[in-house]
């Protein structure tokens, strides 16, 4: 008669180690859709995820290296355990912000001069004057701008800049807002060129809150809706503000002549499905990738937060993220629209 031996010491071993496995990657699998693709969860404007995501080329690289650490923990111990789960999941996690960023594409269509009828639109945030007049007008007659969207610049800063181009022949119009109450210590400025006509504020449009951003019209009503647009940034204390401020981007997407330039504190991952009408440039050319802030790190690490915008009656023709900063802690992109044909 055989005696059945008994289960060998490392049995119940394995058996805990395989149930610690599945647990972890039943629990952590939503934690990993969320570093991965917030959107599937809502959870794209929430706190911590909001900034994790602005950065997802150094965010797949923490988590690979986070991985690798439990692969190598899991292999020591020689047994599916909690460490070969959690290098399972990070690792998932890490190749799909790759894929994503990878997807979103680096460098784009290069905005090459604008053609006949087609329009140069920049964004500059200028940190508050830390870029000189003379830095800002280099940019303008160098890339023939006809819109530049100036957050953090102020008056006499946007004047000088229109003194300075006009030496050169260019024309264009200052305008500076302050917001609805014209307290705003941080302002926004805007140069147009004369070639488009005259602008004026739509006072009825209001303003992202507590940072200003405005929308000029043309006064003979032909012409893009221009949208000088600053959010607040995704800050403790400021989140409330910063979601209202691009719902406030996202409602000026109605208008199909709409062009909405500026420093949006958001990548397309927070702009989401809310710009119903509009188009980000950075996308359509597959530069949405390219970071540009802060103009410290290089760009396939830096968080994409500037942005043109356009309604359905504008198309992209190409965009460029300007590599010199100039003193500020954004790079200015440059982008290449035209009408679409009627």
């Amino acid at each position: 008669m055989t005696t059945a031996s008994a289960p060998g010491p490392d049995l119940p071993r394995r058996q805990g180690g395989r149930r610690g496995f599945v647990l972890t990657a039943v629990v952590g699998a939503p934690i990993a859709l969320l570093l991965s693709w917030p959107q599937a969860l809502s959870a794209e404007r929430l706190p911590g995820i909001a900034q994790l995501i602005s950065f997802r080329a150094g965010l797949a690289i923490a988590l690979l290296v986070a991985g690798l650490v439990f692969a190598v923990i899991a292999r020591a111990r020689r047994r599916w355990s909690v460490a070969a789960a959690l290098a399972v999941l990070l690792i998932a996690a890490s190749a799909a912000n790759a894929g994503v960023a990878f997807a979103r594409g680096g460098g784009g269509m290069p905005a090459a001069k604008a053609g006949a009828g087609e329009l140069t639109v920049v964004a500059w945030n200028t940190l508050g004057g830390a870029v000189s007049p003379p830095s800002i007008a280099r940019l303008v007659i160098e890339t023939d701008a006809d819109i530049l969207s100036l957050p953090e610049t102020d008056e006499a800063a946007v004047a000088e800049v229109a003194r300075l181009i006009a030496l050169e022949g260019m024309t264009m119009t200052a305008h500076t807002t302050r917001g609805p109450e014209g307290d705003s210590d941080i302002p926004t400025s805007l140069l147009i060129a004369d070639e488009l006509g005259d602008y004026r504020i739509d006072e009825g449009a209001g303003s992202t809150p507590n940072l200003p951003s405005a929308v000029w019209e043309p006064v003979d009503g032909s012409g893009p809706r221009i949208v000088a647009a600053h959010p607040l940034p995704p800050l403790p204390g400021m989140f409330d503000d910063w979601r209202g401020g691009l719902e406030w981007v996202a409602d000026r997407c109605a208008d199909p002549d709409v062009v909405i330039v500026g420093d949006l504190n958001a990548t397309v991952d927070h702009l989401g499905t809310s710009l119903d009408g509009c188009r980000d440039a950075a996308l359509e050319t597959g530069a949405a990738a390219d970071g540009t802030w802060p103009a410290a790190a290089p760009p396939w690490l830096g968080a994409p937060i500037d942005h043109v915008l356009v309604g359905s009656a504008w198309e992209v023709r190409g965009m460029s993220v300007i590599t010199d900063a100039a003193g500020s802690d954004h790079r200015p992109i440059v982008v290449v629209i035209s009408p679409v044909p009627r």
